[in-house]
């Protein structure tokens, strides 16, 4: 990206300085070493579980060319993000009511044409995401699988990653990767971990530890366990039937998880005051881009 288009994202970020704040948005970045692994479906039934608890969630689908959230919804989005951009639409003509209270943004085209905009496209599109700076809790971002460029500057302008992986060897190996690659860039960077489709808790924890004991070996970093999901028939019937588990079968294994996942999140995030939302990951990303 143009080095004057740096510049002119960094003004655009001091304007957003001057953005009244209602409640304190934060933005996470939600991936995976590699695909298969169900990083899409753990972030919509994620956001679910944080819609149920009060928390007003924006999920933004950033799986460019899967639309796996739309999939899973059993959504087809009339409008997209590039489409905001291009026709000059706002944030809210292309936000999507979802269940329960939770919003759907879809990309709409690859996270590389949106980075890669106009300065004047560039500035739109920062200026209409600024307004959910207040409106929402938690913006959710549900990046592609491994690390592209561009991928990278998101989760690095994020207030957090969550890295979901499997007990497969090589989803365990590839989520590693992607922590090393991050930890190299950004050494304080906030990245909690999801196993998913263990046989049982004690699994699950076996699997957690060794990529955490690793991370502290190899990185000298401290890994955040924020819990895990079974492996559940009713998490497969769901995905078959485009609901989300968490409200189609509310009493399944994989819902009660997901819920426990929810409470600690929500337990520990209380405690944490370094989150600075869209305006926070303007700047950060003005920052990235110039590099």
């Amino acid at each position: 990206m143009k080095k004057d288009q740096a510049q002119r994202l960094r003004e655009l970020y001091q304007h957003f300085k001057t953005v009244t704040e209602e409640k304190t948005t934060k933005v996470v970045s939600v991936t995976s070493g590699k695909g298969g692994v169900g990083k899409s479906n753990f972030a919509l039934n994620f956001a679910l579980g944080l819609s149920e608890e009060g928390q007003k969630v924006v999920l933004i689908d950033l799986d460019i060319g899967m639309a796996n959230l739309e999939i899973l919804l059993g959504m087809n989005p009339k409008h997209h993000l590039m489409e905001m951009v291009y026709e000059r639409k706002t944030i809210w003509d292309v936000m999507e009511k979802g269940p329960a209270g939770l919003e759907l943004i879809s990309g709409g085209s690859s996270f590389n044409e949106i980075l890669d905009l106009s300065d004047q496209d560039t500035d739109y599109l920062f200026s209409e995401l600024s307004k959910l700076q207040g409106y929402a809790d938690l913006i959710l971002f549900d990046t592609g699988a491994g690390l592209s460029k561009e991928s990278q500057r998101c989760h690095l302008a994020a207030d957090e990653i969550i890295l979901v992986t499997t007990p497969e060897p090589t989803a365990m190996t590839d989520a590693y990767s992607v922590i090393k690659i991050l930890h190299h860039q950004d050494v304080n960077l906030s990245i909690r971990l999801v196993v998913n489709r263990v046989a049982n808790s004690k699994d699950g924890a076996a699997v957690a530890n060794r990529i955490r004991m690793v991370t502290e070996k190899f990185l000298g970093k401290e890994l955040e366990i924020l819990g895990f999901i079974p492996n559940d028939s009713f998490v497969v019937q769901s995905v078959l039937e485009q609901t989300p588990f968490l409200l189609n079968y509310p009493k399944s294994q994989a819902a009660k998880w997901i819920r426990d996942i929810v409470s600690i999140y929500l337990h520990v995030d209380g405690k944490n005051e370094k989150n600075t939302g869209i305006k926070g990951f303007i700047q950060r990303i003005s920052h990235l881009v110039k590099k």
